[in-house]
């Protein structure tokens, strides 16, 4: 049931467990290497602050122009330095546990709470996850990004009744006006076999109560084994 999940190329391996980042050396270095540099420059502001050495003064133009170029051009690169560094240990971090819910405690929960727990249980399989649902969005709940920059949409549905076949063509009218890749339908109901029928063939993944249950519950057990 879970490769029903991996359509768009987002990777297999340890995707669906906390990720535990262990720095590297070089990782590391980097972090050092940076605070030096940083130490240095804010060391020599400092300096030219407090003592004012009279020596730039004394420089030619050209080069009194280039030397406050190079300052600027220091402070940039260790600003963008910092910003790659920190944005590298942002995306490192692991992701938060995926919740684990029975139909009964999904059905509690209202549509908009639906949603983004469906775009957590993308989010664990190593998609990019951009919640939408909003008025005009033609029944598009979600919007998924795997790899290769393949696009793909969620519309769910926190139904008790049977999901039916015309639910299923809006949904393929809305991957068509979307020039998606594929449609995923995620619903706490059962789907009507007519429904799957005329899915079948077509680039539509449909995952009922039961599905989704499963795989909440193996997402979570694979957290719980690390």
């Amino acid at each position: 049931m879970i490769s029903r999940l991996d359509l768009l190329g987002a990777p297999r391996s340890e995707i669906f467990t906390e990720v535990k980042i262990r720095p590297r050396r070089s990782y590391l270095r980097g972090w050092l290497i940076l605070g030096a540099l940083t130490t240095f420059y804010v060391a020599w502001l400092i300096f030219r602050w407090l003592v004012q050495p009279v020596w730039p003064g004394t420089l030619p133009d050209f080069l009194r122009e280039i030397f406050e170029l190079a300052e600027l051009a220091a402070a940039v690169t260790l600003l963008l330095l910092w910003a790659g560094l920190l944005w590298r240990h942002y995306r490192g971090q692991p992701a938060p546990s995926l919740q684990l819910m029975n139909l009964e405690e999904l059905f509690k929960i209202n549509p908009k709470e639906f949603e983004h727990y469906v775009a957590e249980l993308f989010r664990q399989k190593g998609y990019q996850v951009e919640v939408r649902g909003r008025s005009g969005d033609h029944g598009v709940d979600l919007e998924l990004t795997g790899a290769g920059y393949k696009k793909a949409i969620v519309q769910c549905k926190r139904y008790r009744d049977t999901v039916g076949e015309k639910i299923i063509r809006d949904l393929y009218g809305t991957l068509l006006h979307e020039k998606v890749s594929r449609a995923f339908l995620v619903t706490t109901a059962e789907i009507s076999d007519a429904a799957r029928g005329w899915a079948e063939g077509k680039p539509i993944t449909l995952i009922d109560g039961l599905t989704l249950v499963s795989i909440a519950s193996s997402l979570a057990g694979r957290e719980s084994d690390d």
